[in-house]
């Protein structure tokens, strides 16, 4: 009895172990199976390629930079006595702006200029000894040698002194105070920054496919949010002849700064290079576009197949609502405008409009 009881269980057991082999091959099988696509058809909108004469501008955003910013820095160590400016003011060019403690320097170039006075007294009475015989060649030179030597040195210890007052470089506003009466500094310490605004130059960077269309001289119209309806001329005063990674080329356009509307340096402003001319090119609808600018694609509608086929472009000028396309389509052919985000290449489309 008990010998029946085990064989019927190994029978039940064989049996479940059969019946779930069967079951997984019919379901492995079952996806190996291809599902049928050939009659999915997916709805989209289409437009045509078409020829279109544009006038074609350019306008680019850049920022305002300073004609001039130069750091004022110690030529001379030593304690600063004085100092002749406030954060924000006007200089002019050659204004004391401040003085180092010159005790020092005062009393060398009174030792230098003793100094050149002994040497040129010694120097002359040499020079007479030897043009009436009384002293050597070799005698007189060692004279005139330290007389020259005298003179340099006293200039030297002049120089030193005069550089104790430190100047203004430039005329310009101060933008940067870096020091305060009593601060001891060093050869080469910031004492200040003055920037000159009276000019000022606007600084971008411009695409390859825009720079070769610019040449400096070119007159270009600026403008800013600060001053609505007010516009500026500016002038293409620099075209950098090497690119970046990205093939943007520095350019930077002089402005002369409007006393009634003046610019800050930092400040955004819009350039408009103005119009370059009517332009014939094909152009899609931006919605057809998928991707970006620089790597553009787009799915184009065999009309005897209804079959959508993804298709490489290349993109020019970017007109809003339109973009110019420099190659990759013909005219006349039709590109999807929506559906896109349903389609893979080589599916079949049902066009609405």
């Amino acid at each position: 009895m008990k010998r029946t009881i085990i064989i019927v269980v190994v029978v039940v057991l064989v049996g479940l172990i059969a019946f779930r082999l069967i079951s997984n091959k019919k379901h492995i099988e079952s996806k190996k199976q291809v599902v049928d696509n050939s009659n999915v058809r997916v709805a989209v909108n289409t437009a045509k390629v078409e020829n279109k004469t544009t006038d074609r501008s350019l306008t680019l955003v850049g920022t305002v930079a300073a004609n001039q910013v130069i750091d004022v820095k110690s030529e001379v160590a030593g304690k600063i006595t004085s100092l002749n400016f406030k954060l924000g003011d006007f200089v002019s060019k050659g204004k004391a702006l401040g003085h180092i403690d010159n005790t020092i320097r005062e009393l060398s170039v009174q030792n230098a200029e003793q100094s050149l006075a002994d040497a040129k007294q010694n120097f002359e009475r040499y020079k007479n000894l030897y043009e009436g015989g009384g002293a050597t060649k070799a005698q007189f030179d060692q004279y005139s040698l330290a007389y020259n030597n005298a003179k340099i040195q006293f200039q030297q210890s002049k120089k030193q002194m005069s550089d104790a007052v430190i100047s203004a470089p430039i005329s310009g506003y101060v933008t940067v105070k870096a020091v305060e009466a009593g601060a001891f500094v060093n050869v080469g310490s910031p004492v200040a920054t003055v920037a000159d605004v009276s000019s000022l130059k606007v600084q971008l960077n411009v695409s390859e496919k825009d720079i070769y269309s610019m040449k400096v001289g070119d007159q270009v119209k600026i403008s800013a949010t600060v001053y609505p309806g007010i516009d500026f001329q500016g002038k293409i005063s620099f075209i950098s002849v090497t690119g970046d990674e990205a093939h943007n080329y520095p350019v930077e356009i002089s402005i002369k700064n409007d006393a009634k509307n003046p610019l800050k340096a930092g400040t955004y402003v819009d350039i408009s290079f103005g119009q370059k001319g009517k332009v014939t090119a094909l152009q899609i609808p931006r919605e057809a576009l998928m991707g970006s600018l620089k790597d553009g694609k787009v799915y184009v509608v065999d009309t005897s197949t209804k079959l959508a086929r993804i298709r490489n472009v290349v993109i020019g000028l970017d007109n809003g609502s339109s973009l110019e396309v420099l190659k990759g389509l013909k005219e006349g052919e039709n590109v999807i405008t929506s559906g896109q985000i349903n389609l893979a290449d080589s599916m079949k489309v049902n066009i609405i409009k």
